[in-house]
């Protein structure tokens, strides 16, 4: 008789594999970084700083366009109304 999987089985497995796919290439990075100059190095950061900041930027505008921010918004202009806290 044919087994039959649960989809929870198969998203899983899907999971997994995709885990170990990025595991092991982080692996490579993290001994390509380790295998740098301390010159190279201090370029790196200097460049996954920059890299890192404006990802963190495009995020930060996509959720405010998106209305994801609202409610933080809301909530921090009825503390200041309330006057839970001050100007700065």
């Amino acid at each position: 008789m044919r087994e039959v999987c649960s989809s929870s089985a198969l998203i899983a497995d899907a999971a997994d594999r995709f885990y170990s796919r990025v595991f092991v290439k982080v692996e490579a990075i993290e001994k390509q970084i380790e295998s740098l100059a301390p010159e190279e190095l201090a370029a790196f950061r200097r460049w996954f700083h920059d890299f890192d900041a404006d990802a963190w930027d495009r995020q930060l505008e996509a959720d405010a366009r998106t209305g994801k921010l609202d409610a933080l918004a809301d909530e921090a202009l009825q503390a200041y109304k309330s006057g839970k806290c001050t100007e700065i």
